[in-house]
């Protein structure tokens, strides 16, 4: 399958689709516009973009750039690259949590038309329980899963118990990477840990695939709570290290006003805005109207979750735990604080903040989505 595939799959969902000479972009929200496929690392010209923009009468757009590009914020893709995937890729409670879920319950793949049936309660709980907004609506979570199914790539998941589906999970793979859309579990069985089971299940068998190189399962998460990616990282993903970048509502000629919607719809596209002390001005963004942006996001404040424990992310091409961040690429001090160019030239400090609350089960794997779902 390739990108024009997925770019069908979201044309049939009632999303638009802008082709542009460098990226191609859906709507993921009122004039907010995500590049696609998630897992693509792009470098399109500022002329590109402010053309865009203006063509569109879009206020806000995001994508991933190499960390060399002169603008975005440092941030990750989460993804695995390890074909032998197994158990001893794991980290200890992550393993414990695996066997305990596999005992409970049944992975296998099972029929898009089931997961249109039986998951929208588990995205509704999922969302629910992280605090999130749900998604659309149970007509067009239905109406995703059908389309799915009619078109080449996708595939479902489930954890089953008794024969009920208690936790699920949506693929598709592009070219030679599998990115997993979405992963929802039911609240009654999260402590069972089928999240944990399907997750390794799923990326093991995947793994193993001869035409998958890699396999992506999320963005930096925006809107999530940051301890979510932790599961990630103990299931034995690494962090893909880059940047990201997304450009705010402005003041622009043929834009149009921002109402409310539109300004809705940005806040949950894109991150709230961090501190001014080291931000870079973005050259897209027309100097005299950088105030204007204040209603939106002026620039991409960007976490990365470890745990308490000192469970830092193992990133991309690191074969120990946390200590293969790029030396170039330092910490800006501890606790929550944003990640931008300035900081490269602190200090090496390579703490990773966490959101973790004291006691919190960071070994239950609890995923939502990939990209803006």
């Amino acid at each position: 399958m390739n990108a024009q595939v997925f770019a069908d799959w979201l044309r049939q969902q009632g999303h638009r689709i802008i082709r542009t000479e460098n990226a191609s972009w859906y709507d993921a929200g009122p004039r907010v516009f995500q590049a696609f496929p998630y897992h693509q690392v792009i470098r399109p010209p500022e002329e590109e973009l402010a053309a865009f923009l203006r063509r569109q009468g879009a206020i806000a757009l995001r994508y991933s750039t190499p960390l060399d590009a002169p603008v975005g914020r440092v941030s990750y893709h989460v993804v695995c690259e390890n074909r032998a995937y197994d158990m001893p890729a794991l980290e200890r409670r992550a393993r414990q949590g695996v066997r305990h879920g596999l005992e409970r319950c049944r992975v296998e793949a099972i029929p898009l038309d089931r997961l249109a049936r039986e998951g929208w309660q588990l995205v509704a709980e999922t969302c629910q329980r992280q605090g999130r907004e749900v998604p659309s609506s149970e007509e067009a979570w239905r109406r995703r899963c059908r389309v799915a199914a009619s078109l080449p790539g996708f595939e479902a998941w489930g954890a089953l118990v008794d024969g009920r589906l208690v936790a699920s999970l949506l693929a598709v793979q592009i070219d030679d990477c599998c990115e997993l859309l979405m992963q929802q579990c039911q609240t009654a069985f999260l402590e069972a840990h089928v999240n944990n089971a399907l997750a390794f299940a799923v990326t093991r068998e995947v793994s193993r695939r001869p035409h998958v190189n890699s396999i992506f399962h999320t963005l930096q998460s925006l809107d999530a709570p940051a301890s979510v990616d932790v599961f990630k990282f103990r299931m034995g993903y690494v962090a893909r290290p880059l940047a990201t970048r997304a450009l705010p509502p402005v003041a622009r000629s043929g834009a149009g006003p921002v109402d409310g919607a539109a300004r809705a719809s940005c806040r949950r596209a894109l991150p709230p805005q961090g501190p001014d002390e080291g931000r870079r001005h973005d050259p897209v963004l027309p100097r005299g109207k950088e105030a204007g942006a204040r209603a939106g996001m002026a620039g991409v404040s960007c976490t990365i979750a470890g745990t308490r424990r000192g469970c830092a992310p193992r990133f991309a091409g690191d074969p120990g735990h946390g200590s293969g961040w790029p030396r170039a690429m330092t910490w800006p001090g501890a606790g929550a604080a944003p990640v931008d160019r300035v900081a490269r030239q602190a200090p090496p400090l390579l703490r990773i903040a966490s959101d973790q609350a004291p006691g919190s089960r960071g070994d239950v794997n609890d995923d939502s989505c990939s990209g803006s779902c």
